[in-house]
């Protein structure tokens, strides 16, 4: 799924108060045997948003939600901006949990720190993954609590969020925050660079004829190709 363009961003946010949440909390194994790579926003947290167990056959619409959980919950359902706390994303480095995460509607994650994979690959599928203080996370949390509908501004060219009257801002590097920008994906940015990649290729093969399989190479014959006898 190509990630749509991220410029400027409002959302409901969604506290979740939890350190260390790993990627099989996110998206627990059993969902990982699909080939599919996207409508898994269903089964995101799916131990934690169902009071009876699902698998890939399961009808999610039928299954009992656990009232306490917080995506079960208004405004939350409806949220499009997470905030958790260190280390988010630990674990194996599935992708999954970020198409999950994805799919249920996050634009953006807001947290301490987060795995390096995990990171990377909410970079590459359109999530953006922000890093804040620990400090400043207090705050948003203790703003979000007190809030009907906490909701908050990310301005991706200004790197800043807001939300409950002040500003936050945030640093990221300049390749990711263009891919985010564009809604590239790593295909896109490879097409990116096609000319200069058919001229090495051109280049190449003009000096090294024989990594093109050259006609005139014995070597390089098809196995399906007999000499007569």
């Amino acid at each position: 799924m190509k990630p749509a363009p991220f410029v400027v961003h409002r959302g409901i946010v969604a506290p979740l108060d939890l350190a260390n949440v790993d990627t099989d909390a996110i998206f627990p194994k059993q969902y990982g045997r699909s080939i599919a790579a996207s409508g898994f926003g269903p089964v995101l947290f799916d131990n934690w948003r169902y009071l009876d167990p699902g698998d890939l056959d399961s009808d999610h619409s039928l299954r009992r939600e656990n009232p306490e959980f917080l995506l079960n919950r208004e405004p939350y359902r409806h949220a499009t901006i997470l905030l958790a706390r260190e280390n988010f994303g630990c674990g194996s480095s599935r992708e999954h949990a970020v198409w999950a995460l994805r799919d249920f509607g996050f634009r953006a994650l807001v947290a301490p720190g987060f795995a390096s994979i995990f990171a990377g690959n909410a970079l590459a599928n359109g999530l953006l993954a922000m890093v804040l203080p620990s400090g400043d996370i207090d705050v948003l949390f203790d703003w979000a609590r007190t809030q009907a509908r906490p909701e908050a501004t990310i301005d991706l060219p200004a790197q800043q969020l807001a939300a409950g009257g002040r500003r936050y801002g945030f640093d990221i590097d300049a390749r990711s925050k263009q891919a985010l920008l564009e809604g590239w994906d790593e295909i896109e940015r490879t097409l990116l660079r096609r000319d200069a990649i058919g001229a090495f290729e051109s280049r190449r093969l003009s000096e090294f004829p024989w990594l093109a399989g050259h006609p005139d190479i014995p070597f390089f014959r098809s196995t399906n190709q007999h000499d007569e006898p």
